[in-house]
């Protein structure tokens, strides 16, 4: 087995790697990362349904969709990630206790009752720590999980607040959970980085055979082209998202009511339907035919709009309210 620690915070980057590890080499691994700020969400999910949109602009905090299913985590710099990548018997797999094991056995080292639950949480005192997700590549799975371990939760559960009521789709659902910390259990304070050497050291012991691997400059390279043509790019991280319907009534100062019915598909409005009393109705089908085709994010319809003779269509209302109307 080869283990990596990544020296890089970057999301996309750490994200790019798990999959040039996983459909590249022949080797099993083990890597641990740590991300900035970002949200994960999971391949099979709505994007915008899973996090708290404003939140997420406010704080500017990034959105991926990562390989693996499940649903949707929080990671920062006080979250270690944890990924194996091994060979195995198709239709045998996928795992998630094996592979969550060491993980559980250098925290009970530490005299935290970590436990295995459910079908692939880990938890402490019955709150949950760590969510896992696993993806299958020819005769190889890779399976990762995050380790909060001084996260920080309030944020987390701020970026993770969705009205799940605006949205129709088929995509995934992240069943949310109470989540601690492992730091709050220790007898003794550790950093997560003196934690991520207990991590590796225990795997050291398990696997003597383990080698340190460093990327060429020829991988690097390669990682660095999967970042920028995938996960760094809005098809992937929200266009990706499975076909949904969204639908938003809105009250604005004033009295006007406004509600927007969308037919999203792979990222882009492929129909609208508009109601209130603040439509100029004669001019209504012209406006509906101007937001076709486009996008299903705030930079894309603002520069429709942007376009467009609000007043025409709508009375009362701002072209910022209109964008609100949206999202």
């Amino acid at each position: 087995m080869l283990y990596f620690i990544s020296s890089s915070h970057q999301p996309a980057f750490n994200l790019a790697t798990e999959e040039y590890l996983l459909k590249n080499f022949d080797e099993d691994f083990f890597f641990l990362y740590r991300n900035s700020p970002a949200l994960i969400v999971g391949k099979h999910q709505n994007t915008l349904a899973e996090i708290n949109l404003e939140k997420t602009e406010q704080e500017n905090i990034p959105v991926y969709r990562r390989l693996s299913g499940g649903g949707t985590v929080f990671h920062d710099e006080g979250n270690l990630n944890y990924c194996f990548i091994k060979k195995g018997e198709k239709g045998k797999l996928v795992n998630f206790q094996k592979y969550s094991q060491p993980i559980i056995d250098t925290l009970q080292k530490l005299h935290v009752n970590a436990k295995f639950e459910g079908k692939s949480d880990l938890t402490i005192a019955g709150k949950k720590f760590s969510g896992n997700a696993s993806h299958v590549y020819k005769n190889k799975v890779m399976q990762h999980g995050t380790m909060l371990f001084s996260s920080d939760l309030e944020q987390l559960n701020q970026l993770l607040k969705v009205n799940p009521l605006k949205f129709k789709d088929r995509g995934v659902r992240s069943i949310r959970s109470k989540v601690t910390n492992i730091s709050d259990y220790l007898s003794h304070p550790l950093s997560v980085e003196q934690f991520s050497h207990l991590i590796l050291e225990d795997l050291q012991q398990k696997f003597p055979e383990s080698k340190k691997f460093e990327f060429s400059s020829i991988d690097l390279k390669n990682v660095e082209n999967l970042m920028s043509e995938k996960y760094d790019n809005w098809e992937w991280n929200y266009g990706y998202s499975p076909n949904y319907n969204f639908e938003k009534l809105s009250n604005f100062e004033g009295g006007a009511i406004l509600e927007l019915n969308l037919q999203v598909e792979k990222g882009i409005i492929k129909n609208l339907e508009v109601f209130g009393n603040c439509i100029e109705n004669k001019q209504v089908l012209s406006f509906k035919k101007e937001m076709h085709h486009t996008h299903h994010n705030k930079e894309s319809v603002n520069k429709v709009l942007n376009t467009l003779p609000i007043n025409l269509y709508f009375k009362k209302i701002t072209q910022e309210q209109l964008l609100s109307a949206f999202f």
